[in-house]
């Protein structure tokens, strides 16, 4: 059997915090593992316990979400963030998003999108909210005007094969690891080792980071 998924939980409302552990717990694959009320505790335990994610609250006091979550990802990038909050401002949204958080949902989402979410998360994935996803969509494709040239912050488009061009725009489409693997008739493990490459190649370490960067490169188009 495989290892469950470590979690800290970060939220300074006591009740949801417990409500939300209590619940992560009955699933076989989650092991909660500690729970901070404040931005600067989640950071002492996340490098203290190295959980595999943490569910990260944005508004929190001594420290906000935000900056916790860029310090965690810059001193334990092997540490995911997975916000997970009432406030779908776009001020925090990009914010947390450009902090290095992998997944971004509503405190409104039934509790096994939060479950399902984790578990995607888990595998490199980056979920989001359905009304986050069109927010992020929207800015994507606005940015487009103002796109950086090929090349510039980065490596052009040429550096990735042709097979990891089609997984970048797949990427785009919202599609997950199974669905690019259909639309592609290749493996898990082959999209997994395109992803991987992809990654390296860009600097990147998430699957929405490198929808990003490619976005303001001007490598990939959107339709909306």
């Amino acid at each position: 059997m495989s290892q469950p998924i470590r979690i800290l939980l970060a939220d300074d409302h006591v009740m949801l915090r417990q409500g939300t552990a209590e619940i992560l717990r009955k699933e076989a694959d989650i092991e909660v593992i500690g729970e901070a009320d404040n931005g600067q505790q989640a950071i002492d335990l996340a490098l203290r316990l190295r959980p595999d994610i943490v569910v990260m609250d944005v508004r929190m006091p001594v420290m906000s979400g935000i900056e916790a979550t860029r310090r965690i990802r810059e001193a334990r990038p092997e540490v995911q963030v997975l916000v997970l909050t009432a406030y779908d401002d776009d001020q925090y949204i990009f914010s947390l998003l450009q902090a290095g958080a992998s997944g971004y949902l509503l405190k409104t989402a039934p509790v096994n999108e939060l479950v399902k979410a984790i578990r995607l998360v888990r595998t490199g994935e980056s979920p989001l909210d359905p009304s986050i996803a069109r927010k992020v969509v929207v800015r994507m494709a606005g940015d487009q005007g103002s796109r950086m040239p090929t090349g510039e912050g980065g490596s052009s488009i040429q550096a990735l094969t042709f097979r990891e061009q089609e997984v970048l725009q797949l990427l785009s489409r919202g599609l997950n690891n199974q669905a690019i693997a259909e639309a592609l008739y290749v493996s898990n493990r082959t999209v997994q080792a395109h992803l991987t490459s992809i990654f390296s190649k860009m600097g990147v370490s998430s699957r929405l980071e490198a929808v990003l960067t490619a976005i303001r490169r001007g490598w990939l188009t959107l339709e909306i």
